[in-house]
């Protein structure tokens, strides 16, 4: 007796990477708002290897060599920071979660390169004369309304580029007594500001 074989049955693992394939897309610019919404609806509600494969068919496989093992995000990452600095810089693997505190010291989170496999992250920040730095990047969208400012600063400059579709949401909650929290773009080199470049 012949007969094609079934369709192999996605797993979660299947999913989430081509989710991730679907968003650095969007990140390059591969793919409007719209795209990356509807595709990845389909992509966490596929139920088969080859309906994923549809998906992603026209699009670059997620940068890593062969057979590389999928970035997995920790629940749950957290920084105490005690008069020093702190830093997550890099391709760092971006949590669900982070608790920050920072009592007269520095931490900085810079998402220009970091690798996003979620999207969203929640931040309970504690901040005391100290500061907390974001470093942003088109893509990257941050809500710092539930933080409670007690004789400091808060300065939201966000990076916005033109029709960017939102691929990582950062929720920043908790207080600063006394210490900055700030949401920036990175900033342009020297090269970028005389020949009046835009940032990446």
């Amino acid at each position: 007796m012949t007969g094609e074989s079934p369709e192999l049955r996605a797993s979660h693992q299947d999913r989430e990477q081509a989710a991730e394939v679907i968003r650095i897309a969007a990140g390059d610019g591969r793919l409007t708002a719209d795209e990356l919404d509807d595709r990845l609806e389909k992509a966490l509600t596929a139920r088969t290897t080859g309906e994923l494969a549809q998906l992603t068919a026209d699009l670059p496989a997620a940068p890593g060599p062969p057979g590389a093992v999928t970035a997995q995000p920790k629940d749950l990452v957290e920084i105490e920071c005690l008069g020093g600095n702190a830093s997550r810089v890099g391709d760092w693997v971006v949590p669900r979660r982070m608790e920050i505190r920072a009592t007269g010291g520095n931490v900085k989170l810079d998402f220009t390169e970091a690798v996003i496999t979620g999207p969203t992250l929640q931040i309970d920040a504690a901040v005391r004369g100290g500061n907390l730095i974001l470093v942003t990047r088109p893509g990257l969208e941050v809500d710092a309304d539930g933080v409670k400012m007690v004789g400091g600063s808060l300065k939201l400059r966000p990076a916005r580029g033109p029709g960017q579709p939102v691929l990582l949401r950062v929720e920043l909650a908790g207080a600063a007594w006394g210490g900055n929290v700030v949401v920036r773009p990175r900033r342009r080199t020297l090269w970028q500001w005389l020949l009046r470049r835009p940032r990446e």
